[in-house]
């Protein structure tokens, strides 16, 4: 992995979610949809992308939130929002 994203990124991101939501991060797999599978709801996908913002340093983007649907697309959004952090 690129030396601006952590190598253990998947696994942090599943531990963040998980404790937002009260789950075992096992159970997150990438494809898990989180309204559907998880029970997220609009309060908890909020706090969601702020523990991961606080984390990582980061900002997502506004309108990127509403197309972040499942664990899979959370790592590619934060990994795009740290490589373009760097590159700055």
């Amino acid at each position: 992995m690129s030396a601006n994203v952590p190598n253990n990124l998947e696994q942090e991101l599943k531990q963040i979610i998980a404790n937002v939501i009260v789950r075992n991060a096992d159970e997150l797999k990438p494809t898990a949809d989180f309204w559907k599978d998880l029970g997220v709801d609009s309060i908890k996908a909020i706090e969601i992308i702020v523990a991961i913002e606080k984390r990582y340093k980061i900002t997502v983007r506004d309108e990127e939130v509403p197309k972040i649907s499942n664990v899979g697309q959370v790592i590619e959004v934060v990994k795009k929002a740290l490589k373009s952090k760097i590159a700055k």
